[in-house]
């Protein structure tokens, strides 16, 4: 058993099959290392898109949706996203972060500083990713306990969320870039 760093209480290993090897690394690039799974939770996290069609028309990359119904229900088995049916429509389905994919905030954070550094990214796209890294542990820790009173406690974001500031941000670098 683990110990969730969020409350304290054990929490089991995530339901996904032995990987290669045993090694922590190997492990989360078998799960996670994929074209498409980290865009998925990307734009679940910081695009707030918690609907199939949603995810499907608001893709930068343009991915298919027999990929992402693919990417979904091996998010949500190996119990990163939580399925809900959504209440405003009987055909319609929410996803939702689980506290595992909460964690990963850091990493993505630190991802996105990489590719910043050394990557020709794109100034509109990089700066969030700036944003978190200028941030560090105390802008993380700020945005995963948002993202778990919007995900795990269906509260609605405080208006000066971590969320709006990188949305903001990433606003105003569009409007930067496209000469307005």
């Amino acid at each position: 058993m683990l110990q969730s760093v969020h409350d304290e209480e054990p929490i089991e290993h995530l339901p996904v099959p032995g990987g290669r090897s045993g090694c922590p690394l190997n492990m989360t690039v078998e799960l996670l290392g994929d074209r498409w799974s980290l865009i998925v939770l990307r734009d679940i996290i910081f695009g707030g898109h918690r609907h199939f069609r949603e995810l499907l028309g608001n893709s930068l990359e343009g991915i298919a949706s027999n990929i992402l119904s693919s990417r979904l229900s091996k998010l949500v088995n190996a119990g990163l996203l939580s399925r809900h049916d959504d209440p405003s429509h009987r055909q319609k389905v929410e996803y939702r972060l689980t506290e595992p994919a909460i964690e990963l905030i850091p990493v993505l954070a630190q991802l996105g500083q990489w590719g910043t550094r050394w990557l020709p990214t794109a100034p509109e796209l990089a700066i969030r990713a700036q944003i978190l890294a200028d941030g560090g542990p105390q802008l993380w820790n700020r945005f995963m306990d948002e993202l778990r009173d919007v995900h795990l406690h269906e509260m609605a974001p405080p208006a000066d969320s971590v969320l709006t500031m990188l949305s903001r941000a990433h606003q105003r670098a569009v409007e930067e870039s496209s000469g307005r």
